[in-house]
């Protein structure tokens, strides 16, 4: 067991926090604003990182339930967006999916979505966006 020559005040504490990731996930979205992007779906790459209240101890017997399935990410990201809408701005498709993982899970505590728009890339440039959105 290692000790701590200067344990750290209780109240000086961080609590543990858990990051699941899902990334480089591809869907085509109704995105832009553009009038050549305006009806036809635009290639994006999405990933995810969503922080959650961890259990106190994962032991090799701990159940799903004590995490979050990772398929829900994936499902957020591409399953949970609404077919036939058009959202003028990727920071709408990011804002969509995080308030899909942030109602499904109270244990949810902040998203983190990067959206790259792979049609507008000429030379393998990453351009998009982050969004972060957390709990309130």
């Amino acid at each position: 067991m290692v000790t701590s020559l200067h344990p750290i005040p209780e109240s000086q504490a961080v609590p543990d926090s858990l990051t699941l990731e899902v990334a480089d996930l591809e869907t085509d979205v109704l995105t832009g604003i553009y009038s050549e992007e305006t009806g036809k779906p635009q290639p994006l790459r999405i990933s995810l990182s969503v922080t959650l209240r961890p259990a106190e101890r994962y032991l090799p017997e701990t159940p799903l339930a004590a995490s979050k399935n990772y398929m829900d990410l994936k499902f957020a990201a591409i399953g949970a967006l609404p077919p036939g809408v058009h959202f003028k701005l990727i920071e709408a498709v990011a804002d969509h999916i995080c308030d899909t993982l942030l109602l499904q899970d109270a244990r949810v505590q902040a998203v983190t979505v990067k959206i790259i728009k792979l049609a507008i890339a000429e030379r393998d440039e990453k351009i998009g966006i982050t969004l972060t959105r957390e709990r309130r």
